[in-house]
């Protein structure tokens, strides 16, 4: 059964590799037939069409599992006024406490999530309580256009989302900054196995999970996290032992040090 375990764990990222190969397929074949070969010229505009179009289509099953970890049990820690890094299709929104919301900004990078998130806050009490921000965490003016200045943001939140970015350490220090003394950093993410096998497959199955998927496997983001400034009880980061798995997870409520 161990060996079923890990067989499982090592080859489960294929499944997602291979429909995101067919989305940048779609997305390709689209970019041709509205801009000819133009349209090679612009690879990320593919590349975010087809990444949108992946998690669009599979986004209930995405809500369905993590319905199963303790995501849901971290967003009702969310409070106040609210920073989410890359909501992507919002699959958080619903998870939101209402009552415990004065507003929350989505700060996401790729701009075909909209309709998405708009088609899930008419499900919620929230509408008038979230805008979308097309941009990046680093993209400082449009943040302060909006008000998002150092100490200013309750809580940040970051689900799956620091396997993405290019330069973790960079955006850490920008949540660290934007927070309020006391503010929380709510985080549920996926990190190098420290099991020598699953780790060695993680590095055979990131070249390809990178460029199609989007995301790095093998990063210690946990490092990165408590490198971005003083937090309070840093030791109550939780940490999934999964020796089987190529997406073990990290998890916590980490408060910025008044």
């Amino acid at each position: 059964m161990a060996g079923q375990g890990r067989f499982s764990g090592i080859i489960g990222p294929f499944r997602l590799i291979w429909l995101s190969v067919k989305s940048h397929y779609e997305a390709f074949k689209e970019a041709l037939r509205k801009d000819g070969l133009a349209s090679l010229a612009h690879p990320q505009k593919i590349r975010d069409a087809a990444t949108a179009k992946l998690f669009s289509t599979y986004s209930k099953g995405f809500i369905a599992y993590e319905d199963t970890t303790c995501v849901p049990s971290l967003l009702l820690s969310a409070h106040g006024t609210i920073l989410e890094l890359g909501p992507g299709t919002g699959n958080q929104i619903h998870r939101y406490d209402p009552s415990l919301v004065n507003f929350i900004y989505g700060v996401e990078p790729n701009p075909h999530y909209g309709d998405d998130i708009a088609t899930k806050l008419k499900k919620t009490d929230l509408q008038d309580k979230h805008k979308l921000l097309v941009c990046g965490i680093e993209d400082s003016d449009i943040l302060r256009r909006e008000g998002i200045t150092e100490g200013s943001m309750d809580t940040i939140l970051s689900i799956q989302v620091l396997c993405s970015v290019g330069d973790v350490q960079s955006v850490m220090r920008e949540v660290w900054k934007l927070l309020k003394p006391g503010g929380s950093f709510v985080f549920w993410e996926h990190v190098r196995n420290k099991d020598t096998t699953s780790a060695m497959a993680q590095a055979c199955w990131n070249p390809a999970w990178s460029a199609l998927v989007g995301c790095c496997l093998n990063r210690n983001i946990m490092e990165d996290i408590l490198a971005a400034g003083e937090w309070e009880d840093p030791g109550s980061i939780e940490v999934a032992d999964d020796p089987h798995s190529c997406l073990p997870r990290i998890w916590g409520v980490l408060k910025k040090k008044a």
